[in-house]
């Protein structure tokens, strides 16, 4: 017999958090999360995404046995930002069975409608300000660092349940060893020189300060994309400063124009491969071998770049690309990966191409009505 009900009590959320174990047992590329993060992330009162939002967890019974789990999210920010009425499906995970699948996503859809709400929209996890998008293409090898992996089965289960492609979000491979193309370089020289700008690196004495900066540019830079949604002040510093340990400040840089900050770039070292040593758990061994492990990160995840809108189309996003990569290599790390950008940002992914990125892994998100 098949259930799915509600997480309402503590053990039936330490049983959501560890559900993942079972599915990915034996995936060498999966990276467990840190057990204590994710409590955090799915409490309401340490996590400021709740602030705006309201989360039902669920999890899938058979027989007795704990086959799936689901996340219904009504973000009323988002909601209210594009003028639509979606119910989010976040946190999926569930054996190959599309009994236990599509009951998952009817259950969303259930209670998307008792809130009024018209179209199911996924996987987000909570909203594209986290992870986001389902691995469709690029199981090869280890995601980065904030990006997402599942199972090469999800597509199936989600496309069995009626859902179609909203948008495919690209990741992008880089050596960071390679050498900035000459004519980039060239022009980008030209550029830096002519419009008299300066890039500096993060002072990690002052940051939040840059905080500052970097939350000032990036809600007005992004709020044309597609699927964006306004971070708060507080989702942002926090995000931030739990980033701040893993930060290399040459690796976060500041554009300026004259004395005015016109757009920036934030890169981290990938510490998935540090992290899966951990198997979840930081004591009472797992912070050490992290901690080991993170001194042989070689490959970094350009997170973010943003530019202010009167100084797009100038050339800037070019030369932090080029001196991110320059300094990314001067520390030490030999490959990177840019990502995610949207698949119809022709601009943006021809000028990733033009530094010679290749499309390594491809992110779906789906959508469909409620009824």
């Amino acid at each position: 017999m098949l259930t799915v009900n509600p997480v309402t009590n503590k053990a039936d959320r330490d049983t959501f958090i560890k559900f993942p174990w079972i599915i990915y047992s034996g995936d060498s590329r999966w990276v467990p999360p840190l057990l204590i993060e994710r409590k955090e992330f799915l409490d309401e009162k340490k996590n400021p995404f709740f602030e705006f939002a309201t989360v039902q967890h669920y999890l899938a019974r058979k027989d007795g046995k704990v086959v799936g789990r689901i996340s219904a999210i009504d973000d009323k920010k988002y909601n209210d930002f594009h003028q639509v009425k979606n119910v989010g499906f976040g946190l999926f995970e569930s054996v190959d069975d599309v009994e236990v699948s599509r009951a998952l996503f009817a259950k969303v859809a259930e209670w998307g409608q008792t809130r009024g709400l018209e179209n199911v929209w996924g996987p987000v996890s909570f909203s594209t300000n986290h992870e986001c998008g389902l691995l469709v293409d690029g199981f090869d090898d280890m995601p980065a660092v904030m990006m997402s992996y599942n199972p090469t089965y999800y597509a199936k289960l989600i496309e069995d349940a009626g859902f179609a492609k909203a948008r495919d979000l690209w990741a992008w491979h880089l050596p960071a060893t390679a050498a900035v193309p000459e004519k980039v370089g060239r022009i980008a020289e030209k550029i830096r020189e002519r419009e008299g700008i300066v890039v500096r690196s993060a002072r990690m004495d002052k940051w939040e300060e840059e905080l500052d900066l970097a939350f000032s540019i990036y809600n007005e830079s992004w709020e044309k994309n597609w699927g964006f949604v306004p971070f708060s002040k507080k989702e942002f510093y926090k995000l931030g400063n739990e980033m701040k340990m893993i930060v290399k400040p040459d690796l976060v840089l500041i554009a300026e124009v004259k004395g005015e900050v016109a757009g920036f770039s934030f890169t981290i070292p990938d510490v998935n491969p540090a992290q899966a040593k951990a198997n979840g758990r930081l004591l009472p061994f797992g912070l050490i071998k992290m901690l080991l492990a993170m001194k042989k990160c070689k490959r970094v995840r350009l997170v973010l770049l943003g530019m202010r809108p009167g100084f797009r189309k100038r050339g800037i996003d070019a030369i932090l690309y080029k001196d991110t990569l320059t300094n990314a290599a001067k520390l030490g790390f030999t490959q990177g990966e840019i990502g995610w950008t949207l698949d119809n940002n022709a601009m943006v992914n021809r000028a990733i191409e033009s530094m010679g990125g290749k499309k390594s892994k491809t992110y779906r998100v789906y959508e469909k009505a409620v009824a």
